[in-house]
């Protein structure tokens, strides 16, 4: 049994190497080894992760890196500025809630390793619906990429948005690196404004190419194409999708692709974070796209999630339904390829 105060443990195989830190169980660094010899790591640090003086933010942002588990996914935030079908069904949070849910602000605990792959767990508290989360990190000993395993158990019979949040390098030439969704038969907007001062994207618009999305000024933006002269902080959501997404870095010669299983995740949230947030710890430094899966709409919280929100109504799923003997097992792929 791995001992318990292990802050980070790492694996090593033919094609990479990898580390996991307990914090929110997030994975990064990982260097691949790809088949012309070259290490890429596509996987986002944040930089202030080595930083001290963030014991104050919360769990999630004090380390904040590569990928991680959301159960349940989002937060809530206040009805103002929302488009008016939206603001009716935003519901304020809970006193104790959390972003993005208990696992991404807690130290899990590391389980019976073997050489092959990392395990790890977390009891959830009494008062909610989850008991409890594991997770499986598994290294392809055939390729560069890294199979994972999500476990949901749940007290009662509860329906949860769900996610998973990998949040991927951009290298620093503006358009240098171009994102390659899956099909889909819907994007949208976000119904409001992610960062007062940062607003690229028109609100609650409709989409079905990410090469021509709507823009806050008018005409159409190539939402593609990372990352952006403009500094921004924006979502995007597109929905129905197949169950896969690549991020083709040109300007270092890879392809990093995910694929999940769409049956439980049947929406790609798009965070672009583009040196829009200027508070502490961010200060306009920061540059990655988080390319999530998503049972959610647009990471508005629990409650807005579990609502006749647009969304729901529109035909795509925000909740998922988890019984109580029937934990939700789901398994998902990280994989890079040389360009």
């Amino acid at each position: 049994m791995a001992r318990q105060g292990d802050d980070y443990r790492g694996l090593g195989w033919a094609h990479g190497c990898l580390t996991v830190q307990r914090l929110g169980a997030m994975l990064a660094p990982v260097t691949f080894l790809l088949a012309d010899g070259r290490q890429v790591s596509p996987l986002h640090i944040a930089p202030w992760a080595g930083e001290p003086g963030n014991d104050d933010q919360p769990g999630i942002l004090r380390r904040l890196r590569g990928e991680w588990p959301c159960a349940p996914f989002g937060y809530s935030v206040p009805a103002d500025g929302f488009t008016p079908e939206w603001a009716e069904v935003i519901t304020a949070g809970e006193p104790d809630e959390e972003i993005h849910g208990h696992a991404s602000n807690n130290e899990w605990n590391w389980e019976e390793v073997t050489s092959t792959e990392l395990r790890l767990g977390l009891d959830y508290p009494a008062n909610g619906p989850i008991a409890r989360v594991e997770r499986t990190i598994t290294p392809d000993p055939s390729a560069p990429a890294i199979d994972l395993e999500f476990r949901i158990a749940t007290r009662e019979d509860c329906r949860l948005p769900i996610g998973l949040h990998p949040v991927f390098r951009l290298p620093a030439g503006v358009g240098g690196a171009r994102l390659e969704p899956g099909r889909f038969s819907q994007g949208h907007t976000y119904p409001s404004t992610v960062e007062p001062d940062a607003p690229l994207f028109a609100r609650d618009r409709e989409f079905d190419t990410l090469t021509a999305v709507p823009g806050r000024k008018g005409g159409a933006i190539d939402a593609s194409r990372l990352p952006f002269e403009a500094d921004t902080e924006e979502l995007l959501q597109l929905d129905d999708i197949d169950g896969t997404a690549a991020l083709a870095n040109g300007a270092e010669g890879y392809r990093v692709r995910l694929t999940w299983q769409k049956e439980h995740f049947p929406s790609l949230l798009l965070w672009y974070s583009n040196r829009g947030r200027k508070m502490a710890p961010w200060n306009g430094r920061h540059v990655a796209i988080g390319i999530e899966p998503i049972c959610s709409p647009f990471g508005l919280g629990p409650a807005t999630a579990t609502s006749d929100n647009p969304i729901a109504r529109a035909g795509t799923a925000t909740a998922i339904l988890i019984r109580k003997d029937e934990p939700l097992v789901t398994r998902y792929r990280i994989a890079v390829e040389a360009l």
